[in-house]
Protein backbone atom coordinates (compact mmCIF):
# COMPACT_ATOMS: atom_id res chain seq x y z
CA UNK A 1 0.00 0.00 0.00
CA UNK A 2 1.50 3.31 -1.10
CA UNK A 3 0.75 6.49 0.82
CA UNK A 4 1.46 10.21 0.46
CA UNK A 5 2.59 12.41 3.31
CA UNK A 6 0.51 15.33 4.53
CA UNK A 7 3.27 17.60 3.24
CA UNK A 8 2.02 16.55 -0.22
CA UNK A 9 5.38 15.88 -1.82
CA UNK A 10 5.84 13.11 -4.36
CA UNK A 11 9.57 13.13 -3.56
CA UNK A 12 9.01 10.99 -0.46
CA UNK A 13 7.03 7.79 -0.94
CA UNK A 14 5.81 5.66 1.95
CA UNK A 15 4.67 2.09 1.54
CA UNK A 16 3.66 -0.85 3.70
CA UNK A 17 3.51 -4.51 2.74
CA UNK A 18 2.42 -6.70 5.61
CA UNK A 19 4.57 -5.84 8.62
CA UNK A 20 7.33 -4.18 6.56
CA UNK A 21 7.13 -0.40 6.02
CA UNK A 22 9.23 1.63 3.58
CA UNK A 23 10.31 5.21 3.14
CA UNK A 24 11.61 5.89 -0.37
CA UNK A 25 13.53 9.04 -1.34
CA UNK A 26 12.15 9.80 -4.77
CA UNK A 27 14.25 12.39 -6.58
CA UNK A 28 16.37 10.15 -8.83
CA UNK A 29 17.14 12.95 -11.31
CA UNK A 30 19.14 14.57 -8.47
CA UNK A 31 20.46 11.29 -7.03
CA UNK A 32 17.81 11.61 -4.31
CA UNK A 33 19.27 14.81 -2.88
CA UNK A 34 17.03 16.00 -0.06
CA UNK A 35 15.26 19.33 0.40
CA UNK A 36 13.73 20.71 3.60
CA UNK A 37 10.27 19.72 2.36
CA UNK A 38 11.46 16.13 1.96
CA UNK A 39 13.01 16.01 5.44
CA UNK A 40 9.72 17.26 6.90
CA UNK A 41 7.84 14.51 5.06
CA UNK A 42 10.26 11.89 6.38
CA UNK A 43 9.79 13.19 9.92
CA UNK A 44 6.05 12.79 9.55
CA UNK A 45 6.37 9.28 8.12
CA UNK A 46 8.63 8.15 10.96
CA UNK A 47 6.10 9.37 13.52
CA UNK A 48 3.26 7.56 11.76
CA UNK A 49 5.09 4.26 11.34
CA UNK A 50 6.42 4.36 14.92
CA UNK A 51 2.86 4.52 16.24
CA UNK A 52 1.48 1.83 13.90
CA UNK A 53 1.42 -1.55 15.69
CA UNK A 54 1.16 -3.39 12.37
CA UNK A 55 4.68 -2.22 11.42
CA UNK A 56 7.50 -4.43 12.70
CA UNK A 57 10.40 -3.15 10.60
CA UNK A 58 11.25 -0.16 8.40
CA UNK A 59 13.38 -0.06 5.23
CA UNK A 60 14.76 3.22 3.86
CA UNK A 61 15.84 3.36 0.23
CA UNK A 62 16.34 5.65 -2.75
CA UNK A 63 14.45 5.50 -6.05
CA UNK A 64 16.15 4.90 -9.37
CA UNK A 65 18.75 2.31 -8.36
CA UNK A 66 21.70 4.74 -8.64
CA UNK A 67 21.63 6.51 -5.27
CA UNK A 68 20.44 6.03 -1.73
CA UNK A 69 20.65 9.70 -0.74
CA UNK A 70 23.35 11.98 -2.15
CA UNK A 71 23.06 14.58 0.59
CA UNK A 72 21.36 17.94 0.63
CA UNK A 73 19.76 19.42 -2.49
CA UNK A 74 22.35 22.17 -3.08
CA UNK A 75 20.05 23.87 -5.57
CA UNK A 76 17.84 24.72 -2.58
CA UNK A 77 20.63 26.28 -0.50
CA UNK A 78 19.82 29.84 -1.58
CA UNK A 79 16.15 29.48 -0.68
CA UNK A 80 16.51 27.22 2.37
CA UNK A 81 19.96 27.78 3.91
CA UNK A 82 21.21 31.22 2.89
CA UNK A 83 20.18 32.98 6.12
CA UNK A 84 21.04 32.26 9.74
CA UNK A 85 17.37 31.47 10.39
CA UNK A 86 17.19 29.17 7.37
CA UNK A 87 20.30 27.27 8.42
CA UNK A 88 18.93 26.89 11.95
CA UNK A 89 15.59 25.58 10.72
CA UNK A 90 17.18 23.14 8.27
CA UNK A 91 19.64 21.84 10.86
CA UNK A 92 16.94 21.46 13.51
CA UNK A 93 14.74 19.50 11.10
CA UNK A 94 17.48 17.11 9.99
CA UNK A 95 18.56 16.61 13.60
CA UNK A 96 15.00 15.60 14.53
CA UNK A 97 14.88 13.14 11.63
CA UNK A 98 18.22 11.52 12.56
CA UNK A 99 17.30 11.42 16.26
CA UNK A 100 13.82 10.02 15.58
CA UNK A 101 15.20 7.42 13.21
CA UNK A 102 17.87 6.35 15.71
CA UNK A 103 15.21 6.15 18.44
CA UNK A 104 12.64 4.45 16.16
CA UNK A 105 11.18 1.67 18.32
CA UNK A 106 11.46 -0.98 15.60
CA UNK A 107 14.45 -2.22 13.57
CA UNK A 108 15.49 -0.13 10.57
CA UNK A 109 17.47 -1.06 7.45
CA UNK A 110 19.25 1.30 5.05
CA UNK A 111 19.02 -0.23 1.56
CA UNK A 112 21.91 1.47 -0.21
CA UNK A 113 22.20 1.44 -4.01
CA UNK A 114 24.87 3.67 -5.52
CA UNK A 115 25.67 7.06 -4.03
CA UNK A 116 25.43 7.56 -0.28
CA UNK A 117 26.83 11.02 0.33
CA UNK A 118 26.73 13.57 3.16
CA UNK A 119 23.26 13.50 4.67
CA UNK A 120 22.83 10.07 3.11
CA UNK A 121 25.65 8.72 5.27
CA UNK A 122 24.16 10.46 8.32
CA UNK A 123 20.76 8.94 7.51
CA UNK A 124 22.22 5.45 7.10
CA UNK A 125 24.13 5.77 10.39
CA UNK A 126 20.83 6.42 12.15
CA UNK A 127 19.58 3.05 10.89
CA UNK A 128 20.28 -0.23 12.67
CA UNK A 129 21.54 -2.17 9.64
CA UNK A 130 23.15 -1.01 6.39
CA UNK A 131 23.20 -3.19 3.26
CA UNK A 132 24.78 -1.90 0.05
CA UNK A 133 25.62 -2.95 -3.50
CA UNK A 134 29.15 -3.52 -4.77
CA UNK A 135 29.00 -0.35 -6.84
CA UNK A 136 27.97 1.88 -3.94
CA UNK A 137 30.22 4.67 -2.75
CA UNK A 138 30.24 6.84 0.35
CA UNK A 139 31.52 10.29 1.31
CA UNK A 140 30.98 13.15 3.73
CA UNK A 141 32.14 16.22 1.74
CA UNK A 142 31.59 18.78 4.51
CA UNK A 143 35.23 19.93 4.35
CA UNK A 144 34.85 20.67 0.64
CA UNK A 145 31.79 22.84 1.28
CA UNK A 146 32.89 24.61 4.45
CA UNK A 147 30.02 23.11 6.42
CA UNK A 148 30.03 22.67 10.18
CA UNK A 149 29.17 19.19 11.40
CA UNK A 150 27.63 18.81 14.85
CA UNK A 151 28.46 16.44 17.67
CA UNK A 152 25.52 14.01 17.28
CA UNK A 153 26.36 13.12 13.67
CA UNK A 154 30.07 12.72 14.36
CA UNK A 155 29.30 10.65 17.48
CA UNK A 156 27.18 8.22 15.42
CA UNK A 157 30.00 7.84 12.89
CA UNK A 158 32.60 7.28 15.62
CA UNK A 159 30.34 4.70 17.29
CA UNK A 160 30.13 2.76 14.02
CA UNK A 161 33.62 3.03 12.48
CA UNK A 162 35.82 4.26 15.33
CA UNK A 163 37.70 7.56 15.69
CA UNK A 164 40.50 6.94 13.17
CA UNK A 165 38.24 6.07 10.24
CA UNK A 166 35.84 8.86 11.24
CA UNK A 167 38.70 11.36 10.98
CA UNK A 168 39.80 9.99 7.60
CA UNK A 169 36.26 10.22 6.23
CA UNK A 170 35.91 13.85 7.33
CA UNK A 171 39.48 15.06 6.79
CA UNK A 172 39.83 13.75 3.22
CA UNK A 173 36.19 14.24 2.15
CA UNK A 174 36.95 11.60 -0.51
CA UNK A 175 34.72 8.83 -1.78
CA UNK A 176 35.05 5.36 -0.31
CA UNK A 177 33.93 2.31 -2.25
CA UNK A 178 31.74 -0.49 -0.89
CA UNK A 179 34.65 -2.73 0.10
CA UNK A 180 36.33 0.10 2.02
CA UNK A 181 32.99 0.80 3.71
CA UNK A 182 32.70 -2.87 4.69
CA UNK A 183 36.22 -2.93 6.13
CA UNK A 184 35.48 0.21 8.16
CA UNK A 185 32.25 -1.29 9.46
CA UNK A 186 30.28 1.48 7.79
CA UNK A 187 28.03 -1.19 6.22
CA UNK A 188 26.97 -4.58 7.56
CA UNK A 189 26.94 -6.36 4.23
CA UNK A 190 27.87 -5.87 0.57
CA UNK A 191 25.86 -7.74 -2.07
CA UNK A 192 25.80 -7.81 -5.87
CA UNK A 193 24.42 -4.70 -7.55
CA UNK A 194 20.80 -5.30 -8.43
CA UNK A 195 20.27 -7.57 -5.42
CA UNK A 196 20.29 -4.99 -2.65
CA UNK A 197 16.49 -4.74 -2.46
CA UNK A 198 16.24 -8.52 -2.32
CA UNK A 199 18.82 -8.72 0.47
CA UNK A 200 17.11 -5.97 2.47
CA UNK A 201 13.70 -7.63 2.03
CA UNK A 202 15.07 -11.01 3.06
CA UNK A 203 16.69 -9.54 6.16
CA UNK A 204 13.53 -7.60 7.03
CA UNK A 205 11.36 -10.73 6.78
CA UNK A 206 13.78 -12.67 8.96
CA UNK A 207 13.67 -9.97 11.65
CA UNK A 208 9.90 -9.47 11.39
CA UNK A 209 9.33 -13.18 12.02
CA UNK A 210 11.13 -13.00 15.37
CA UNK A 211 9.69 -11.92 18.73
CA UNK A 212 9.08 -8.14 18.51
CA UNK A 213 9.56 -7.54 22.23
CA UNK A 214 12.92 -9.30 22.23
CA UNK A 215 14.09 -7.38 19.17
CA UNK A 216 12.86 -4.07 20.58
CA UNK A 217 14.50 -4.69 23.96
CA UNK A 218 17.83 -5.52 22.34
CA UNK A 219 17.65 -2.38 20.20
CA UNK A 220 17.04 -0.29 23.32
CA UNK A 221 19.79 -1.97 25.36
CA UNK A 222 22.37 -1.62 22.57
CA UNK A 223 21.47 2.06 22.42
CA UNK A 224 22.08 2.36 26.15
CA UNK A 225 25.35 0.43 25.89
CA UNK A 226 26.96 3.10 23.70
CA UNK A 227 25.99 5.90 26.09
CA UNK A 228 28.16 7.16 28.90
CA UNK A 229 27.90 5.36 32.25
CA UNK A 230 26.10 8.24 33.92
CA UNK A 231 23.33 8.43 31.30
CA UNK A 232 22.49 4.74 30.91
CA UNK A 233 19.04 3.67 32.09
CA UNK A 234 19.88 0.22 33.43
CA UNK A 235 16.56 -0.04 35.27
CA UNK A 236 14.69 0.35 31.98
CA UNK A 237 16.97 -2.26 30.40
CA UNK A 238 16.07 -4.70 33.16
CA UNK A 239 12.39 -3.85 32.90
CA UNK A 240 12.39 -4.67 29.20
CA UNK A 241 14.17 -7.96 29.74
CA UNK A 242 11.63 -8.94 32.41
CA UNK A 243 8.76 -7.95 30.09
CA UNK A 244 10.07 -10.45 27.52
CA UNK A 245 10.04 -13.29 30.05
CA UNK A 246 6.54 -12.28 31.21
CA UNK A 247 5.14 -12.18 27.67
CA UNK A 248 2.87 -14.53 25.76
CA UNK A 249 5.55 -14.58 23.06
CA UNK A 250 7.96 -16.28 25.50
CA UNK A 251 5.36 -19.02 26.05
CA UNK A 252 4.75 -19.27 22.30
CA UNK A 253 8.49 -19.44 21.56
CA UNK A 254 9.02 -22.30 24.01
CA UNK A 255 6.04 -24.26 22.73
CA UNK A 256 6.99 -23.74 19.08
CA UNK A 257 10.52 -24.99 19.78
CA UNK A 258 9.25 -28.13 21.55
CA UNK A 259 6.62 -28.76 18.87
CA UNK A 260 9.18 -28.18 16.08
CA UNK A 261 7.08 -25.54 14.35
CA UNK A 262 7.44 -21.90 13.40
CA UNK A 263 6.48 -19.55 16.21
CA UNK A 264 3.67 -17.04 15.71
CA UNK A 265 4.76 -14.02 17.71
CA UNK A 266 2.27 -11.22 18.40
CA UNK A 267 4.41 -8.75 20.33
CA UNK A 268 2.70 -9.21 23.66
Amino acid sequence: MRQRNRHMTDKIITEQSGDIARIIFNQPEKRNAVSLEMWEAVEEALERFAQDPSVRILILSGAGGKAFVSGADISKFESERASEEGVAKYNATTKRVYDNLEAFPKPTIAQIDGFCIGGGVALSLSCDIRICGQGSNFAIPAAKLGLGYGYPGIKRLVDVVGPSFAKEIFFTARRFDAEEARIMGLVNRVVEDGKVAEAAEETAKMIAANAPMTVSSVKFIVGEAVKGDSTRDLDECERRVKACFDSQDYIEGRRAFLEKRKANFVGA
